[in-house]
Parts: C-alpha cells; structure tokens; sequence
C-alpha cells in the first residue's frame, strides 16, 4: 500500500535547499527561517531545512486563498469527527 498525495503538486514548486526555501518565503517569515537554519546545530538543520520547506510549500499554494475563502464565507466542506471514526474504522485503520 502506498500513500499518494489528495492535492499532487509541481515537485519542483519549492526546492528542497535553503535557497529554494527562502526564495518562497516572504519579508519576516524568511529571517526567521535564516534565523533558526543559522542557529540550528549541525545535527538539526536538515529537520529545520524539512520544516520550512513545508511552510514554503503551503505559503507557495496556489489554491490556498480558495480555502480561505471558502473557510470565511462558512462553504468550506467539513466532517465530524464521528464521520471520521466511521470511515476509519470501514477500512481497517486504528481510531485510537
């Protein structure tokens, strides 16, 4: 079984390097990231560098202000939590 993405996107939207991930990044948001990489021990920048291509990728979302939108004007389609637990549970996953 594998996992595929709900929403696949342009692998190459954000690349996966400091450079790559600044250049995504805007005004503060970018000095914190320099911030943190430069702080950062040897040990922990790859996990700095993976948490901010993350954030460079959601910022970088074209369909982003969709979401937004639809989340202000009460559109955005919603579950419960015990629709969830159903679906879970239907296909063999844990609920805990």
């Amino acid at each position: 079984m594998s996992a595929q993405p709900i929403h696949p996107h342009e692998p190459d939207r954000v690349p996966r390097n400091a450079e790559g991930i600044a250049a995504a990044l805007e005004g503060e948001r970018r000095m914190e990231f320099y911030r943190e990489l430069l702080a950062a021990a040897p040990e922990d920048a790859e996990a700095v560098l993976r948490r901010w291509w993350c954030e460079a990728m959601l910022d970088t979302d074209p369909s982003v202000g969709r979401f937004t939108e639809a989340a202000l004007n009460g559109t955005l389609p919603t579950n419960s939590v015990a629709a969830a637990i159903a679906r879970r549970r239907a296909a063999g996953l844990p609920v805990e």
